[in-house]
């Protein structure tokens, strides 16, 4: 029998976890138990600070429910979520690279026409964002849906709210039959992640900064191409180095022009000067795959 001394601990509970029916799950599980063992070897992991992480890990979990995803921030902020896309998304040099999904994302947002107003009367500076959905060798792409969500000017997403009648800064358009596509809403502004809770908490004991850059998600998915979860980031906007959750990519970074009141995209007029964002998405074929995003 083998009992249990510091030198052989590894090596017995990767034999352990080895025994899991799933392969993918005893590789799994077997790379976690190396890991994990050789992390706490190296700092030499005090007992305190076990208690202090499984305390840490306790109150993320409380914390967390249908609108707050504190363990998908913890990811964020550790830059494991951008980790995971890099490693899920190697697109080709062609296609529009891929970003983190964040925790505020809403399934079933309601679908609008070309040139629609999501902001619905929240206030700030109008923005069109306009452009086209092409594959990889310059097509337009006809009826592709892009799922679009983003934060009012105070930082705040739909999902950190309470409970709205209607859907708000959030909507899902449809290109057209030339591949165009037009959204209308607000110009977004940088904002500082929840710090209210475990992870915030954590953030605060360092120097990093707790803000992200202007932007606007967008969700695509369209038959024969892989699905695409990116952003677009206003240029010039703060924290653009500095991204918390290392979102930002220079291809995303995209000119919002300023415009005198009058005509805009779409049909009609506004009554005050606007923004308009150009931009071009490019969607990878399913099955393919390219350098890392």
């Amino acid at each position: 029998m083998a009992f249990v001394t510091e030198e052989n601990l590894t090596d017995l509970a990767e034999k352990r976890w080895a025994s899991a029916h799933s392969p993918r799950l005893a590789e799994l599980m077997t790379a976690l138990v190396r890991h994990l063992h050789a992390f706490a070897r190296e700092i030499r992991l005090t007992e305190d600070e076990w208690t202090a992480a499984v305390e840490w890990l306790a109150a993320t979990g409380r914390i967390s429910d249908d609108k707050r995803q504190e363990f998908i921030l913890a990811s964020d902020v550790l830059g494991l979520s951008t980790l995971v896309v890099q490693l899920n998304n190697r697109f080709s040099p062609r296609a529009t690279p891929a970003t983190v999904l964040g925790p505020f994302h809403i399934d079933g947002s309601p679908t609008a026409p070309y040139a629609f107003d999501m902001s619905d009367g929240v206030p700030g500076i109008p923005l069109f964002v306009t452009g086209r959905v092409l594959d990889v060798h310059g097509a337009p792409l006809p009826d592709v849906v892009l799922d679009v969500w983003q934060a009012d000017a105070d930082g705040a997403y739909e999902a950190q709210l309470p409970k709205v009648d209607e859907a708000r800064l959030r909507a899902k358009y449809r290109t057209r039959a030339d591949g165009t596509y037009c959204v209308r809403t607000i110009a977004p502004l940088g904002y500082a992640i929840p710090m209210d809770g475990p992870v915030g908490d954590l953030v605060r004991r360092t120097g990093i900064s707790h803000f992200r850059p202007a932007h606007i998600h967008f969700l695509i998915d369209h038959p024969g191409h892989d699905r695409l979860i990116t952003h677009l980031f206003r240029e010039g906007s703060d924290y653009l180095d500095s991204d918390v959750v290392f979102g930002t990519k220079d291809e995303l970074v995209v000119e919002f022009t300023e415009k005198p009141a009058g005509d805009c995209p779409g049909e009609g007029t506004v009554e005050e000067p606007y923004l308009h964002a150009e931009y071009d998405f490019v969607l990878q074929p399913s099955g393919t795959e390219g350098t890392p995003s």
